[in-house]
């Protein structure tokens, strides 16, 4: 199978404290986990992630059309991903969508999608 990774997309053109973006990035991770795990269709490479110690690595984009952009090309390559919006009960208006959690999924192919952006 590989080496296995999930991969956490963060916006920074909007501000968000040390920790709304920790927690952002959180959410990004879990939710992309638990809504592969409801597919059952990738509770193997779910398993080998684990196995694999869980890589996960946090890049950053400047724009939500960037963010959605990346979500598209990781969708046409059939990636696992998820848009993670804020409920807007601190920092952000309710809505404001923050991160894009890819996978776990095989690096080579998220690596197509994330592999030239900065690391958070």
């Amino acid at each position: 199978m590989g080496e296995l990774k999930q991969v956490i997309v963060v916006r920074t053109d909007i501000k968000m404290g040390k920790g709304k973006l920790a927690t952002q990035v959180a959410h990004a991770a879990v939710e992309a986990v638990l809504q592969c795990l409801e597919k059952k269709s990738c509770s193997e490479i779910i398993a080998e992630w684990r196995r694999q110690g869980q890589k996960k690595i946090v890049v950053k984009v400047k724009s939500l059309e960037e963010l959605l952009n990346l979500k598209r090309i990781a969708d046409e390559l059939g990636i696992n991903t998820v848009l993670i919006a804020d409920a807007g009960l601190t920092q952000l208006p309710p809505g404001t969508i923050t991160a894009l959690g890819l996978g776990p999924a095989p690096a080579e192919i998220i690596d197509k999608v994330t592999g030239d952006l900065p690391l958070l």
